[in-house]
């Protein structure tokens, strides 16, 4: 399970993707609300993953 360590970043780096397209976006006067919204998702993911990965390393220690 030790690609639940790097998977985490994929999110993060999504993350910073649609945050750079939503600001492209607005300043072009196009529609960005989808590509803040699936940032912020992302950025979500990568804290719950993050705790998650932890959570269940601690886990596996105490086995």
């Amino acid at each position: 399970m030790n690609y639940l360590k790097y998977t985490q970043y994929a999110y993060l780096l999504f993350g910073i993707y649609f945050i750079y397209d939503g600001i492209m976006k607005y300043t072009t006067n196009e529609s960005y609300a989808l590509s803040l919204l699936i940032a912020g998702l992302a950025i979500f993911m990568f804290f719950f993953r993050r705790k998650f990965a932890k959570k269940f390393e601690d886990r596996n220690k105490n086995q």
